[in-house]
């Protein structure tokens, strides 16, 4: 959905016409759900090579469909999967890839990608120097999914068969490996509780812990507190970890240094807690505590609790 949300947004800036495609085996029930969106129209490209994911049946697939309906910019999410099979698709076509993009601005008839680089120190604006089609893909967070405008009735939904040759796979997909401990997906929750090196040693987690309890959410920090193990590396949020967009995103005792922040900055609301005045996390929250996260934290955590009750 935030792709789209950038699609959208790219439209209203161009008038070019926005339409979505579902890949994979048995779609029909997604892409009937993703023709809800404001589009000019659903494709569900459909196939048994496309049952289980490999780089070389998508690629087949998406060259055989981009080739055949001439598109003049393909968006996609940056997924692992996407950064597995999308260079060799662009290239495939003899086109070139903008990858991990935040956002995008129009110059006169052509639009400029900004990427970040060196860990979101700097920002680069790149635009394509070569035909249509192009492709691009958004960071997570870069666009909020709740701002994607629905239709006023469902877009029309053609299914597209892949005409995918099983000799030309050349990996076959062995059952998905699942790790002893089920590592989070924190770019799913709507509510997260991170802290930072201000929690000072690892008993004081129990602290954030039960905030994000009472709140719902899930538990989460910056790459100090996962480097030295007091949470698991799937916790970690920022730039070498997840990129988030939750509803809501406590940062307590996290000063913001941009490692982390270009990892959480797309959260629809911010609440920073942090003795520090100065701390550079203030300067994206929307509502900033100056003080004790050992006082302030169990009192926040005892008035959700009431007001749950």
């Amino acid at each position: 959905m935030e792709t789209l949300a950038a699609a959208q947004s790219i439209s209203s800036n161009t008038g070019w016409t926005v339409e979505a495609a579902v890949v994979g085996a048995n779609i029909g029930a997604i892409a009937q759900e993703i023709a809800k969106v404001k589009l000019a129209k659903a494709y569900a490209l459909e196939g048994t090579p496309l049952e289980h994911y490999t780089a070389d049946a998508y690629v087949a697939a998406l060259k055989q469909f981009v080739s055949a309906k001439h598109p003049r910019l393909v968006l996609m999410p940056h997924t692992y999967q996407v950064r597995d099979f999308a260079p060799k698709l662009a290239a495939s076509l003899g086109r070139t890839l903008i990858s991990d993009s935040v956002g995008y601005r129009k110059d006169g008839d052509k639009l400029v990608f900004t990427r970040q680089m060196f860990q979101g120190k700097f920002a680069a604006d790149v635009s394509f120097s070569c035909d249509p089609p192009h492709f691009a893909t958004f960071q997570a967070g870069a666009y909020r999914a709740d701002k994607v405008e629905m239709g006023t009735s469902p877009a029309p939904v053609e299914k597209v068969a892949a005409q995918v040759d099983a000799g030309a796979i050349r990996v076959k997909p062995l059952e998905i490996f699942k790790e002893a401990k089920q590592a989070v997906d924190l770019t799913q929750a709507e509510i997260i509780v991170s802290v930072g090196r201000g929690i000072k040693e690892p008993k004081n987690i129990d602290l954030a812990k039960a905030l994000a309890e009472a709140l719902g959410g899930e538990i989460a920090a910056s790459r100090p507190i996962c480097d030295s193990g007091w949470l698991p590396m799937d916790r970690q949020i920022g730039s070498s970890g997840q990129t988030v967009a939750p509803k809501l995103y406590l940062a307590l005792g996290i000063s913001g240094a941009i490692q982390h922040i270009v990892g959480m900055k797309g959260s629809r609301s911010i609440i920073a807690i942090n003795k520090d005045p100065e701390a550079p996390i203030f300067e994206i929250a929307d509502y900033g505590v100056v003080g004790n996260l050992f006082d302030i934290v169990p009192a926040l955590t005892e008035e959700v609790r009431k007001a749950k009750a």
